[in-house]
């Protein structure tokens, strides 16, 4: 393969340096998927007559979650063994190494917490309302991910490859562009599906629709990146595809649910 018919990208990760300030693209990016997230949270909010008072709470909690959960889920899906051997560098996080099943997980988690606090909006209710601008989130996370040139494609010879110079002179595919699409993508239709169906659908449908559309995209594209945990070479799926199954059943079940539920309000009498 001739690297330099391909595009190439080189960017420095950090945004600059300044004695031992050095931000990064990643960090921005993260803190722009939350913060993009929490002015689509509040349009749903107002569109539905809710207060807007307990939202800066709810954020908290949710960047609590994801950032506990990603790291934790990084260190014991990806290297157990190195970090259960070694778990005071589970806490460095700005080492690097989060993963979006943890970090899925700390979220549910965290809202949870949130939730038996507030009963006047149930955890499944509250699901459906942070699915949306979540998987606005994680198109701004991927792109973080590029800027990084990490979690990489598999050398290819499409015409889109990229070489990551940052990691060597192979053309790869563009995974984390594919993953970033696919979550815009995603955004706009549990998006439409909000404004135009969310009456049709009992709590979890919209939680569902996320779980099933995102970790469904991942497990495809998951055949074209490259395998991000040692132990798992040898198995026919990835970490990343054995992790997203369960993930996208759950999902299927809950919409399932949702439209059973809706399906039988209607039929009650009165």
């Amino acid at each position: 393969m001739d690297a330099g018919a391909f595009l190439h990208w080189g960017l420095d990760p950090e945004l600059f340096a300044l004695g031992p300030l050095r931000p990064r693209y990643y960090g921005l990016l993260f803190l722009a998927a939350f913060y993009v997230g929490y002015y689509v949270a509040r349009w749903m909010y107002r569109q539905e007559g809710r207060s807007l008072a307990d939202l800066d709470r709810l954020l908290l909690y949710m960047m609590g979650g994801a950032v506990i959960g990603a790291r934790l889920g990084h260190c014991l899906f990806y290297d157990p063994g190195y970090y259960l051997l070694n778990p005071l560098e589970i806490i460095k996080v700005w080492r690097g190494g989060l993963a979006s099943h943890g970090g899925v997980i700390g979220i549910l988690t965290s809202l949870w917490l949130y939730s038996r606090s507030q009963p006047e909006q149930p955890y499944l209710w509250l699901l459906d309302r942070m699915a949306v601008p979540t998987a606005l989130g994680g198109v701004f996370i991927r792109l973080g991910n590029f800027c990084n040139s990490e979690i990489l494609g598999e050398p290819a010879t499409v015409p889109w490859a990229i070489v990551f110079e940052r990691i060597d002179r192979l053309p790869r595919h563009p995974a984390q562009l594919y993953e970033s699409a696919a979550y815009f993508v995603i955004f706009w239709i549990l998006l439409a599906l909000y404004r135009r169906a969310r009456q049709r659908l009992a709590d979890g449908g919209l939680a569902g629709a996320f779980f099933a559309l995102v970790f469904g995209a991942r497990f495809w594209i998951e055949f074209v990146k490259e395998r991000q945990a040692a132990y798992a070479y040898d198995l026919p799926l990835s970490v990343g595809q054995l992790l997203s199954i369960p993930v996208v059943i759950l999902g299927v079940a809950l919409v399932i649910r949702s439209i059973a539920a809706a399906r039988g309000a209607v039929s009650k009498p009165g």
